[in-house]
């Protein structure tokens, strides 16, 4: 099929979102389908390539198309998609969706946080009402529940995929056996090491991360990512509590982030209650569907997590240990548990691998796909 598909993010850049787009359209043209993506702005950068950027496993066009303002984009993109003949029109915007139902076009609207401000639900009911070919996908049962229960916003069940993000397991295939051979290979310290992988945005863990490493002084904690202003906040906030066993590395290029995973003994998702994204103008604690989740479990090593009922959808106690939010006393405690026991490390991580074979980027793209 010829899959046109249009998002808002800035491309190339080290967001979440912009990972999450270029993952998901690279699985799409992993199918065999011909995708062309379209976002907005000009495709200035010092990144060359951008398969190795974001760890892709196949290359697609994209299209960088320019615009006075966001809201002139969603429909200036669907105009220069139907000059592309497209069969699906594959969207993050639901003005975008919205559009191109009303030309006809078979459209996959996917989301991944409850609307906002008064036209964020307007649009979401008309993609909803407008009866034509197309497709709702969420990456929770629970962002279904919520548009449903707060915005009245509702689909027949044949138009709603519930497909959680996903991951490449390809990438990591080949990776040190134990994490001491890891870490090794990154000149990391020897001792025990506690990791988290993501931007420092608040509600993501980085004031409890800091806690932990102060009072578990026999572990490394290391965090991977974070652009350089947070890192630098975050690293002084350290050096002005004297604790010494933390390292921030900043922003790690996708394709590499398995190698550091693996050379942790526990990986944590810190959240808190309120997760707040890049943008800053929404909470997605209730209904997120975190990327580096399936990394972690790809890389087959301990997860602790926030227990939060949207990661319970995934995660269970049998390939993660729960801890209460913010609790800093409650996740020292199962961490220096974990610590103590390689063999319950390790029969988590096999698990947690075993889990995430059904959360590849390319069985989720062929379910959002089937029988469209």
């Amino acid at each position: 099929m010829n899959i046109v598909a249009i998002a808002g993010s800035t491309i190339p850049s080290d967001t979440a979102n912009s990972i999450q787009v270029m993952k998901a359209c690279s699985a799409l043209a992993q199918l065999g389908h011909e995708l062309t993506l379209i976002v907005p702005g000009n495709p200035q950068s010092e990144i060359e390539n951008l398969k190795s950027h974001y760890g892709l496993q196949t290359d697609f066009p994209i299209e960088w198309l320019t615009s006075s303002s966001r809201r002139m984009f969603t429909w200036r993109s669907v105009r220069r998609a139907r000059t592309l003949n497209p069969d699906i029109l594959y969207t993050w915007f639901p003005q975008s969706a919205v559009f191109g139902l009303l030309h006809n076009i078979p459209t996959i609207f996917e989301i991944h946080i409850q609307p906002t401000g008064f036209a964020g639900p307007a649009w979401q009911r008309a993609f909803a009402k407008i009866n034509r070919r197309k497709r709702l996908v969420s990456i929770t049962q629970a962002l279904i529940d919520v548009l449903d229960r707060n915005y009245n916003i509702r689909l027949k069940p044949d138009e709603v995929v519930i497909a959680p993000n996903g991951v490449d397991l390809e990438r990591f295939a080949s990776l040190p056996s134990t994490p001491e051979l890891a870490r090794q290979k990154l000149n990391f310290p020897s001792s025990p090491t506690v990791m988290c992988t993501g931007h420092l945005y608040a509600g993501r863990g980085a004031d409890l991360f800091l806690a932990l490493a102060k009072s578990l002084p026999q572990a490394h904690f290391v965090w991977v990512g974070g652009r350089p202003d947070d890192v630098a906040t975050w690293k002084g906030r350290a050096e002005n509590q004297n604790i010494s066993n933390i390292t921030f590395t900043g922003f790690i290029p996708n394709q590499n982030l398995p190698h550091y995973q693996s050379a942790a003994d526990i990986l944590l998702m810190p959240y808190s209650r309120s997760i707040m994204g890049s943008s800053g103008t929404a909470d997605s604690a209730s209904v997120a569907s975190p990327m580096k989740m399936f990394e972690y479990m790809a890389a087959e090593r301990a997860i602790v997590t926030a227990d939060l009922p949207v990661i319970r959808e995934v995660l269970n106690e049998r390939n993660a240990v729960f801890c209460k939010p913010d609790n800093v006393g409650d996740w020292r405690l199962e961490i220096e548990k974990l610590l103590a026991d390689e063999t319950r490390r390790v029969e988590l991580g096999n698990q947690a691998k075993e889990t995430v074979k059904d959360f590849t980027w390319l069985a989720r793209a062929e379910k959002i796909l089937k029988n469209m």
